[in-house]
Order: structure tokens, then sequence, then C-alpha cells
């Protein structure tokens, strides 16, 4: 089994990205075979600052191996050192209905919220499915708000092959954790960089500490009983909490007698105990820049060579080879 996955090095990762990706594609890596990349071709369809995406490309990758990616289990790399993906996602576009892209509501969402619109973020969802098909992914993990694209790449694999024969492309199946698939944000919308609600992975503890402790509530008095549905508190505790450290704070809820701002330290500190390990491996890593380029370096050269492989099949299928 293959395994596919990327990030975007779009600024500081935060427990969204993690829970949503990081963590599923850490335990994967366990059960097959697995390539993970950071998209930083994708990231250009809304930063053209060089600068900005070259550090966060290497952030990206600090904090991807610091939070347990294993470069002796997984292939990690650049998706711009594999430049077969572009050529991939030109045939694709060749037999790729525009009805098709114009279903797709993250480019709505992008453009609603002044992200000026271009042909790369119409075309995302084309370069994300060569991103799959160039590996012979049978696996992708990804996040509620991505199914619709990986049901574009099935789509397109289902077409290639009606096109130019069976076997052409490999149609992958997506791997969804419905329990994390949405993590809360500090306001109780998904946690997302656009409506500035994240709660980061690195940095700086009063700050980190001070965030949590403006999450949105409401003026229950501290002896009532605390609503549980919607409570932000609870949604993000159980992500970093044990099973019975989560039973007592509902407990607490249903009891009263505790106030939110107690309520929101116990996150704090579980939040802030759950990544303490990360947090080590990651002040290691950053000490060693040499390392983080071997890596990649080494990763790029796998990549590419796998994706020779199903890049040659395609073009002779498609008659350019």
């Amino acid at each position: 089994m293959r395994i596919l996955t990327g990030l975007q090095p779009s600024g500081k990762l935060h427990v969204g990205n993690y829970f949503g990706a990081m963590e599923p594609a850490v335990r994967l890596q366990e059960q097959g075979e697995a390539f993970y990349f950071i998209a930083d071709y994708h990231a250009m369809t809304s930063s053209h600052k060089a600068d900005a995406l070259r550090e966060n490309v290497r952030e990206l990758a600090i904090d991807f191996l610091a939070c347990g990616l294993d470069p002796a289990k997984a292939v990690f790399f650049r998706q711009s050192a594999v430049p077969e993906v572009n050529e991939l996602a030109w045939i694709l576009s060749t037999i790729c209905p525009m009805s098709l892209l114009a279903k797709c509501h993250s480019y709505k969402d992008k453009t609603s919220q002044g992200i000026a619109p271009n042909h790369a973020l119409f075309a995302y969802p084309v370069l994300m499915a060569a991103d799959i098909l160039l590996y012979d992914s049978n696996k992708v993990p990804v996040g509620k708000d991505q199914k619709q694209h990986l049901e574009v790449t099935r789509d397109l694999a289902v077409k290639l092959n009606d096109t130019y024969g069976e076997g052409t492309a490999v149609i992958p199946e997506p791997i969804i954790r419905e329990e994390t698939a949405i993590v809360i944000g500090l306001d109780g919308r998904k946690m997302s960089k656009s409506y500035d609600n994240t709660l980061p992975l690195f940095g700086d503890e009063k700050t980190l500490r001070k965030l949590i402790m403006k999450i949105t509530t409401d003026s229950t008095a501290v002896e009532d009983p605390k609503p549980m549905e919607n409570s932000i508190i609870l949604a993000l505790y159980r992500l970093f909490a044990s099973e019975a450290d989560y039973a007592t704070m509902v407990a607490d809820h249903e009891r009263g007698g505790i106030g939110y701002g107690d309520l929101k330290k116990r996150l704090a500190d579980a939040y802030w105990d759950y990544f303490a390990p990360m947090r080590e491996r990651r002040l290691a890593i950053s000490q060693d820049p040499g390392y983080v380029d071997k890596i990649l370096a080494d990763g790029a050269d796998r990549a590419r060579n796998e994706a020779a492989k199903v890049l040659q099949r395609v073009r002779r299928a498609v008659g350019l080879a």
C-alpha cells in the first residue's frame, strides 16, 4: 500500500494541521510505503513572496520531522523538486472538464476571502491530482475540506483509464478521520489561518497560553453547570487529554462549581504537555540545518525515481513516447 499526503508551506502550522494531516501521516508511515511532500507549488496560488516561501518550506520540514516523520520510513521531499508533476498535470488538464473544476468549493471559498482569482487557484485540483497519481498512490489522508478534491482526482484517474486504457492510472482512496477531520478553532469555527483563530503547534509558552485564555465562552456563572454542546474547550481538550481526564472535565461541566478560566488553564496545561516531546525534537533539528537539507535531497531523488516510472507509462499510453 502506497500512502501519499502533502502540506502547504503557508505559515506556522497549527493544531488543525497536526491532527488533520500530520498525526495521521506519522501513524500511517508504519503501515505502508509513505510519500510525504511539501506543497510549495500549491502555496504559490495565494502568495508570491519568495523569501517567505523559502522560510516556510524549511520551517514546515523541521515541524514535520519534529512531529514524528521518519525519513527511514517515508519519502519526504519538496513538490517542486519533482518537475514531472507539471507534465502530468498538463496531461490531466487535457481530459479535465471545466465543469468539474467549476464545482469545487475551495476556489469559491478562497476568492470570497479576498484572494485574487487566477488560473492556478482554479486549476489547483488538477495539480493535486497529479501529485497523487504520479506515485501510484493507493491511500490519501485528507481533511473533510479536501475530500472534494480527492474525488476530482478519482474522476480524472477514471477518465484517464477510459480514454487511454485500463491501468494508465491507479485510482486512490481517501482516508478521513471523522473525529478530527475538522478541528475547532478558538472562536468555534473551523481552525484556519483565514479566520485568525488558530492554536500554533510551536511558540512561546506565555503567548500560547494567552491565546487559549481568549477562547470564546458564554456567561454561565461559576457555580452553574456549563453547556457541553458546541463547547470549544471540550472539543480541544479531547485532542490532548487522556480518556480519564476528558471524562473528568465532562463531569466538571455537568456539576458546575468551576469557572471557565480554570477549565481553560487545564486545557492549556494538557496542550503544552502534549507537544513537549515534539518541541524538544524541533529544537535539536533546527540546530542542524544540514540534516534537513540532506533529508529533502534524498527524498527528492527517491520521489523522482518513482515519478519517472509512472510518467513514462502515462506518456506511452497517451502517445508522447
